[in-house]
This record gives C-alpha cells, sequence and structure tokens, in this order.
C-alpha cells in the first residue's frame, strides 16, 4: 500500500507513463512542471494581483476624495467605488474559476491511463481526486502569492506616480494593508474549488482504460450525460428568469440592476456547464466556412468528434467577448439615454466623463479577457501535445507538415469563431438587460415626463471592431506554439507512444 499512497504524487509531463524504474524517485512536485500548470499559475497570478490593484486604486481614490472638502462626505462615491472594486474583482476571480476548471479537466483527461493504472494496483478514485485537488490548492497559493507581490509593488509605484502627478501631499494612505491578502485567500480558495470540479472525471476512470489510449470521452458518450444537461438547463431558466425580473424591476427602481446581474451569473453559468450540448451546432455553422479540403475537413471534425475539448477551448473566448461587448454596449446605451434626456445633445463634459469612464471600464474588463486568452492559449498547447498519436498518424498517413499546421490553425479558427459570434449576441443581451434594469425609470426624452420606459440597446462600432479583430489576432498567437508542436511530432515516435 506504501507504493499505492505515494505514486499518485508522482506526474511527468502529459502524455507519458508514470510506470518505469524512474518513477518512484520523481520530485513530489514535479507534477509542476507538466504542461498547463505553469499557465494555470499565471492565471492566478494575475487575478490575485488584479484583484490587489483595484482595491489599492479604491483605497486611494477613496482618500483622494475624503481630502477633498466637497466630496469628501460623499456616501454614493463611496458605494459606487466599492462596488466596482467588488464586480470588478469578482468578475476575474469568476473567468479565472472557469478557466483553471478546464485546465485542470484537460489536465485529468491527458492522465487517464495513469489514473486507470493507479486504480489497478488499488488506488481509489476518490484519493486521486483529492490528489488532483491538492495539486491546484499548491497552484493557486503560489500564483496567489506571486500576484500579492507584483500587485502590491505595482501599486506602491502607482500611488507615488498618482500622487506626484496630481501635487497632492500626504493622504495618510499606507499601500501595505491587511485587506490585500483577501484576493489572494480568494483566489487560492478559488483554483482549489475549481480543480476539484475539474477532475470530476477522475471518478469515471476505470482501470480497463489503463489498457487503451482514451483521453477525451467522444460525443456519444457526452450525449448520454443527462445530470449535466439538466444542471445547465436549470441554470439557464433560473438565469434567464432572474435577468427578465431584473429588466422588469428596473421599470420601477434602478435596484433592478443587481436582480438582472445576478440573473446574468447564474445563466452564463449554465452555459458554460452546458457548452458540450450548446456549442457543437455552432461549431458545425462555422466548419462549412473553411471550406472542403482535408485538413478543413480534419478539423471541423475534430470540433465536433469531442465536444468537451473543443467547448473548455471556447468557453474562455465567449466570455473575454461577452463581458467586453456587454460593458461597451451598456455604456453606449447610458449614453444613448441620457443623449435624448437632455433634449438630443448631451453636455460636451459630461459626454467626455462618460467616454473617459468607459474607456477605464473597458480597459478593466479587458483584463478578465486576459486570462480568457491565457486558458485558450493554454488549452490548445496541452490539446496538441495530448493528440500526439493522433497527429503522428495522420502524418505517417501522408499528410504533410503544412498540412497539419493548417488544421491545428483551421481547427483554432473554429473555436475562436463560435465564440466570438455567441460571445456577441450575449454580450449585446447581457449590456442592454443590464442599461434596462439601470435606466428604466428614466424618461426616454425631455418631454416625456416620469413615465418608465424601455431602453433601446445601443450598439457601438468600434468597440465592436475592436473585439473583432482583437479575437483575430488571439486565434494566431494561440496557434502559434501548437502548430509548432504538432509539426515537430515524428510519425514514427509518436504511434510508438503508448502513454
Amino acid at each position: 500500500m506504501t507504493a499505492v499512497a505515494a505514486a499518485p504524487r508522482v506526474a511527468p509531463r502529459s502524455g507519458h507513463s508514470i510506470v518505469g524504474p524512474g518513477a518512484a524517485a520523481s520530485a513530489p512536485l514535479g507534477w509542476i512542471r507538466e504542461r498547463g500548470m505553469g499557465a494555470t499559475v499565471l492565471v492566478s497570478a494575475l487575478s490575485a494581483g488584479f484583484g490587489v490593484v483595484l482595491l489599492s486604486t479604491t483605497g486611494y481614490l477613496s482618500a483622494l476624495l475624503r481630502a477633498d472638502p466637497y466630496v469628501g462626505d460623499s456616501e454614493m462615491l463611496a458605494f459606487i467605488l466599492g462596488f466596482l472594486t467588488v464586480l470588478l474583482v469578482g468578475v476575474a476571480v469568476y473567468v479565472a474559476a472557469i478557466v483553471t476548471a478546464n485546465t485542470f479537466a484537460t489536465v485529468v483527461s491527458g492522465r487517464t491511463r495513469r489514473i486507470a493504472l493507479m486504480r489497478l494496483i488499488g488506488a481509489s478514485a476518490r484519493s486521486q481526486r483529492r490528489e488532483v485537488a491538492r495539486q491546484g490548492l499548491v497552484v493557486g497559493a503560489v500564483g496567489a502569492f506571486l500576484g500579492l507581490i507584483a500587485g502590491t509593488v505595482l501599486s506602491a509605484v502607482g500611488v507615488g506616480v498618482a500622487s506626484s502627478l496630481l501635487g497632492v501631499g500626504d493622504l495618510g494612505y499606507a499601500v501595505v494593508q491587511p485587506v490585500l491578502l483577501v484576493p489572494a485567500v480568494v483566489v487560492t480558495l478559488t483554483t482549489w474549488a475549481a480543480a476539484w470540479a475539474g477532475s470530476r472525471r477522475v471518478l469515471t476512470v476505470t482501470p480497463l482504460q489503463a489498457l487503451s489510449g482514451t483521453v477525451e470521452a467522444p460525443h456519444a458518450e457526452v450525449a448520454r450525460r443527462t445530470g449535466r444537461t439538466v444542471a445547465a438547463a436549470v441554470l439557464l431558466l433560473a438565469g434567464g428568469a432572474l435577468l427578465a425580473g431584473g429588466v422588469v424591476l428596473g421599470l420601477i427602481t434602478p435596484l433592478g440592476v443587481i436582480v438582472a446581474f445576478a440573473g446574468g451569473i447564474l445563466s452564463f453559468t449554465g452555459l458554460a456547464v452546458g457548452a458540450t450540448f450548446l456549442m457543437p451546432p455552432v461549431l458545425r455553422l462555422t466548419g462549412r466556412l473553411f471550406g472542403q479540403s482535408v485538413p478543413a475537413r480534419l478539423a471541423a471534425e475534430n470540433a465536433l468528434r469531442y465536444p468537451e475539448r473543443s467547448s473548455r477551448m471556447a468557453i474562455g473566448v465567449v466570455m473575454g467577448v461577452t463581458l467586453v461587448t456587454m460593458f461597451a454596449v451598456a455604456m453606449e446605451s447610458v449614453k444613448a439615454v441620457l443623449t435624448a434626456t437632455a433634449g438630443g445633445e448631451l453636455d460636451a463634459e459630461m459626454a467626455t466623463l462618460i467616454d473617459s469612464f468607459s474607456a477605464v471600464m473597458m480597459v478593466l474588463v479587458g483584463f478578465s479577457a486576459v486570462i480568457a486568452a491565457v486558458g485558450l492559449v493554454n488549452l490548445l498547447t496541452i490539446g496538441v501535445v495530448q493528440r500526439r498519436r493522433e497527429l503522428g498518424l495522420l502524418r505517417a498517413l501522408g499528410l504533410s507538415g503544412g498540412q497539419v499546421r493548417r488544421m491545428v490553425l483551421i481547427e483554432a479558427a473554429h473555436i475562436a469563431i463560435s465564440a466570438l459570434v455567441a460571445g456577441l449576441v450575449l454580450g449585446t443581451v447581457y449590456g442592454w438587460a443590464g442599461a434596462q434594469s439601470l435606466l428604466g425609470t428614466v424618461p426616454a426624452s425631455a418631454d416625456s415626463g416620469p413615465v418608465s420606459t424601455l431602453v433601446a440597446p445601443a450598439v457601438p462600432l468600434w468597440p465592436i471592431v475592436a473585439v473583432v479583430v482583437g479575437t483575430a489576432v488571439l486565434t494566431l498567437v494561440a496557434a502559434v506554439v501548437p502548430t509548432r508542436l504538432a509539426t515537430r511530432i515524428a510519425p514514427v515516435e509518436a504511434i510508438a507512444d503508448v502513454g
């Protein structure tokens, strides 16, 4: 039993068997070198650092406002700053949690044969899952600590620069505060929980799978999982109902935005849970755009054959596009309503203020999109490594290195385009619902009086163009490493690799 207890702590690079003469001598933390773990540390560090910088920024702005004799006692400004901080940190942690859960789900799929071998020699599925969760806790703690240090240093530099540029004296604001530990702790616990959620497939791995090269569950197996479908449907329906309720409540009070926000979180979580059923139809339609060449057909089949892998890659991009589009549509709708209320022409100072605030919010929300982008690059790379035998077999059957590269690139394009379309639609709906639930009590024109009205969604052109261009660039960047890895795989070596 000693071997069984110790072996789960040994996890060499993805795609290689753990059984061998040197397995017992591997370092206890050797698994942290496994492909995907480094990117997960980066995601945790970005999330924690983002939270630290936001808390420091809010604290400094609050100190700056308190020093102002005119607005120093404004409780409303303090509430708005606090609400925006919680909202943005919450969004970043939410995105990081889904990206981390998807990463660990992909890593676990690559360890299917190893886990099955451990089951074969007596290890329990639950002990294997606890090991994955422990790894998530370690990765989250390391990333959160690095993010805490980097965020604190960046905040100290930012406060010094801001004080110098604004010409303010000593505000009595200390950058290093105990409250900065909150995002680090939250990110650590969230990463641990995400690893636990992403490792649920461990419970379904059987000892017989040690004899096969099974990695991802095929479409037929995924279609039989009714429990996940039901959970996704419940979340989508509950979130949709809350979203509609927030819009209706917004006709009475601006507090409807809180209900709508909760509905947005629930409905998007339902989308993430049910992505394996919702994304394949979109991927199928996208696949028709790339013609009938051999790489295009193979890419389309790969995206549909294993819906779990494709949906995990797509959902991060969907989140990033949805967030940026949502805030762009919401701010543009707010500006349109205020313009109509002012009689068709908004005051220049007010317009500048709204545009500046919108730009700042887009930058902050864009940070969450960066986290999602890291997830896409990570998952694409892991996917290519785990498909060594498949890609090697294609090379052995006659595909050239260029065709394999095009196949991987087209597969990434399938996912990015499908995610872009889904994100634009969702972002427009969520942005409209947020603006409507917040401004439903504002009259649509200067002459309409205090009558509740529906807010027409306003879709800004340039932010949407930026989202489309950014997604295209992300696809190219994300595919660079995977395409290079795909062509480095020797056919004979890949086919002989039974791990």
